[in-house]
């Protein structure tokens, strides 16, 4: 079986969400796809309050390796550690590169021209490379540029926090790392049409990608209505600006829920026949969108009422036969259950070695399928420094002896030489702190696992 991206070798010298990430579906898509960290600088998925839970709840004694974010993100690839702030660990990393196809990196614009290793630089060592550099605010120039940034304070610049929220409030965010994952897709468009230039042209780019560019992206509507309309979006909660009712309600059970949209006319009829109120198509406070946006208020207790008797997914088949758009809240338990993640196959189960002490785990896909080339998770994420001997001396031709060298003087190394676990906090604590919403723990019997 042929997959996308078969004898293409990408050099992945990225940290925490964004382009890591990236890294693991070009992973699934069949690249040989080479995480490289800094003995002294493992990404911060492995550590502290960026790596998630860990497997039972356990530590275990290379807790660098099992938490359950890093898993997610760098399954598939192979691991090399290499000191970039020493001259051997920057020469090895040329080498490497010289024999790859993309290169992945995201510092702050002036680390890599510290180095000598920006896209001019670079260029002459593989006229041919596609390199994807993915800061906060690109490298072109303007009073941000040089200014570190993150996914969590990113949603602000661009503008999603101000139309986040509920109206009267204040400006909320959408998600934990929202942005990170919008630089995660356009990495892969970015780096897919890159490629194919190459192809075309045998000529390799420089991909200069700005997180606040693709966060702003997002709210392209709301920028060409401040345009064209001279309107400012603001916050409107669950509602929607062309269509009523429409919101986020209770369904029966503790903490369940329902969405749903009405579009016209026709689907205000259904909803009100669904709920037994064929009253409310003659009363003049909804007679059309207009009338019910004014009377919105109105219309979500009427709803509530009928929605908390009945099952979420119950409600959305209800709806969705009748054309109403709907769909039920799901925890990150029902993703698990759920009849259509289930039947397209999105959780997939990886087995780790023995001596891993980790067993199968799930762990989500990829939302899309391709006909002649079924997709994959093609194994578990490497453990740190796990395949330096293979890259360095099989594929380098680096000598006993300088390899050995590099570990004495750990430009390389099997194990960070900073960081520490994350607080290991009893899964009960965890729920009574909020940390998270619930803990099952007979998880793996339900899971059969």
């Amino acid at each position: 079986m042929t997959l996308p991206l078969d004898g293409i070798r990408v050099l992945d010298s990225t940290y925490v969400f964004a382009l890591p990430y990236t890294g693991g579906l070009l992973a699934d898509m069949g690249a040989e796809v080479i995480k490289v960290e800094g003995p002294g600088r493992p990404d911060v998925t492995r550590t502290g309050g960026y790596a998630g839970a860990f497997p039972d709840g356990e530590h275990g004694e290379d807790w660098w390796n099992r938490p359950s974010t890093y898993n997610l993100i760098h399954r598939g690839k192979r691991s090399l550690t290499l000191d970039m702030t020493d001259e051997r660990g920057r020469d090895l990393f040329r080498q490497m590169l010289s024999v790859s196809d993309v290169l992945m990196e995201n510092f702050t614009p002036r680390v890599m021209r510290g180095w000598g290793l920006d896209y001019a630089s670079l260029r002459k060592i593989k006229p041919d490379l596609v390199m994807v550099s993915n800061t906060g605010y690109g490298h072109g120039g303007g009073p941000y540029s040089g200014y570190p940034a993150q996914a969590t304070t990113q949603e602000a610049t661009h503008g999603h926090c101000w139309i986040t929220g509920y109206p009267g409030g204040p400006p909320a965010k959408a998600g934990a790392s929202f942005v990170d994952f919008l630089s995660t897709w356009t990495a892969l468009f970015a780096i897919g049409a890159a490629l194919r230039y190459r192809n075309k042209t045998g000529q390799g780019q420089w991909v200069d990608m700005g997180m606040y560019q693709s966060g702003v992206l997002f709210t392209s509507e709301y920028i060409m209505d401040a345009i064209a309309n001279g309107r400012e979006g603001g916050r409107i909660g669950n509602r929607h600006p062309t269509r009523a009712p429409q919101g986020c309600y209770r369904a029966l059970g503790e903490d369940q829920w329902i969405t749903l949209s009405v579009g016209d006319d026709q689907q205000w009829h259904a909803l009100c026949g669904l709920m037994d109120r064929q009253d409310l198509e003659q009363d003049q406070r909804f007679a059309d969108i207009l009338a019910r946006q004014r009377h919105h208020d109105d219309l979500d207790e009427i709803i509530t009422v009928w929605t908390s008797g009945v099952d979420k997914y119950e409600l959305m088949h209800l709806m969705q036969r009748q054309g109403i758009p709907s769909g039920p809240v799901l925890t990150g338990k029902d993703i698990h259950f759920d009849p259509q993640y289930q039947n397209r196959g999105f959780l997939e189960r990886v087995t780790y070695p023995a001596d891993r002490d980790i067993g199968t785990r799930p762990f989500i896909g990829r939302p899309y399928k391709f006909s002649k080339s079924p997709l994959r998770i093609h194994g578990p994420s490497p453990t740190f420094g796990q395949h330096n001997q293979p890259l360095l001396q099989d594929l380098l031709g680096v000598d006993d002896a300088r390899y050995q060298e590099l570990v004495q003087d750990a430009v390389i190394a099997t194990v960070p030489t900073t960081g520490e676990p994350s607080p290991q906090i009893p899964p009960e604590q965890a729920v009574e702190r909020g940390l998270i919403g619930a803990w099952d723990p007979d998880f793996k019997k339900h899971l059969e696992i």
